[in-house]
């Protein structure tokens, strides 16, 4: 349900609210938020809360400090692993300085701009996310170890998969929050799961990516575990991907997938830092079904992008290079550009690549052009390129190109 200012207000009042959660990200997509009590929120709605910037990674320094948050009231939703007494709500706010104009490292609202500029050119996007992630173990101090909640593998069942009622759980509480799983199951690796999401908007299918983390890390809190989104948790076992389905419309109906995937595939290098955002990200690249090669193909997982087998309308592209610790709202909004501008300059699908690429001979593999091969080769991507910058801020990408050189965060 999409609620207005006043709903949100008499919801609070008459549902017996007594936190309200503001969250936002930083440019690296990690979730903040600030919680208010039910008296702040006509408040926030009218003039906005302060935060202070220069503590947020990416937001800025101790000169320019104050930022506010502006809550979006068709964002509401209750938190249901918090007490039904006393009931504490989340929204999503956009930034903005205390002059009002639009904070420029706002990645959120960046999102809005990529969808609208994509609308205003007669095309629209949807996003279907996949991601996995593993439940580890936590000691008697309860603080996380490597030791796997279960040594099942692909699509095992119980007692073997020992995670099924976790995810259980987790998909009961998204669809409590009005978020809808299509799926879940056991992947490959010991202990690591994937759950996929019905398709929606790119502003939607971004807040649920988010709050989906938040929902998978306190279920397996409060079950004793701990769940951990990073791309390579385990040397030797499958890292954790962040698989993006897209698929495109346009109001002329004109079959634009192919030229939108030529898009993605002609800017993809320059979008790596963005998409795969910590050193460890690159070691995940080239084995266990991550690809290491700019390709496509149908049905054939050794590739970038492959297009799915769809017995009905739903013809989708699927890129298998993001992992879980890109920020999504940066990641569709490139996805948008980087596909927009394949549809609106008509570019030409390469040929398939329908080998294996896990096996292929270092013959046909020097063909293929290669993904980045390091965080910091992947920044020298995006530093040099127009794509980039004609489309993200200037701090953006300086903040990433300075977490390149730094190693971190």
């Amino acid at each position: 349900m999409k609620y207005s200012k006043q709903e949100v207000i008499q919801y609070v009042r008459e549902e017996d609210v007594k936190f309200i959660r503001l969250a936002f990200c930083n440019v690296f997509g990690r979730q903040k938020n600030i919680s208010i009590m039910p008296d702040e929120l006509e408040r926030a709605f009218s003039y906005g809360i302060a935060i202070d910037a220069s503590a947020i990674a990416g937001f800025g320094d101790e000169a320019h400090s104050d930022l506010l948050l502006h809550p979006e009231p068709d964002t509401l939703s209750v938190l249901p692993w918090r007490p039904e007494h006393g009931q504490v709500v989340r929204m999503f706010c956009h930034i903005t300085y205390p002059d009002g104009s639009p904070f420029p490292c706002d990645t959120r609202s960046l999102l809005k701009e990529a969808a609208a500029a994509a609308e205003a050119a007669g095309v629209s996007f949807d996003f279907g996310p996949e991601m996995e992630f593993y439940l580890f173990r936590l000691d008697d101090d309860g603080q996380p170890t490597q030791i796997p909640y279960d040594n099942a593998s692909y699509m095992d069942m119980a007692p073997e998969d020992k995670c099924e009622n976790i995810r259980r759980e987790i998909c009961l509480t998204l669809e409590r929050m009005g978020i809808y799983p299509e799926s879940s199951h056991h992947e490959e690796g010991p202990g690591q799961n994937e759950i996929d999401f019905r398709y929606s908007d790119p502003l939607t299918a971004a807040d649920n990516t988010l709050t989906f983390q938040t929902v998978v890390k306190t279920i397996a809190q409060r079950n004793g575990l701990f769940a951990d989104f990073s791309p390579k948790p385990l040397k030797n076992h499958p890292g954790n991907g962040f698989h993006i389905n897209l698929s495109v419309q346009t109001k002329t109906g004109e079959d634009a997938l192919p030229r939108m995937m030529a898009g993605v595939l002609r800017h993809i290098a320059d979008m790596t830092v963005f998409l795969n955002p910590t050193r460890d990200s690159y070691e995940r690249f080239g084995s266990k079904k991550a690809p290491g090669y700019i390709t496509w193909s149908c049905q054939n997982r050794s590739q970038l992008i492959r297009i799915p087998a769809a017995m009905d309308q739903h013809r989708r592209a699927e890129l298998r290079s993001p992992d879980p610790l890109t920020n999504p709202y940066l990641a569709f909004a490139l996805l948008i550009y980087s596909g927009l501008d394949g549809i609106t300059r008509q570019m030409e699908l390469p040929p398939a690549a329908d080998e294996n690429l896990f096996t292929a001979s270092p013959q046909i593999l020097r063909q293929y052009a290669r993904l980045p091969q390091s965080r910091k080769e992947a920044a020298v991507a995006a530093a040099n390129s127009d794509f980039i910058a004609a489309h993200l801020p200037a701090p953006i990408l300086q903040a990433y190109l300075d977490a390149a050189e730094g190693e971190q965060p």
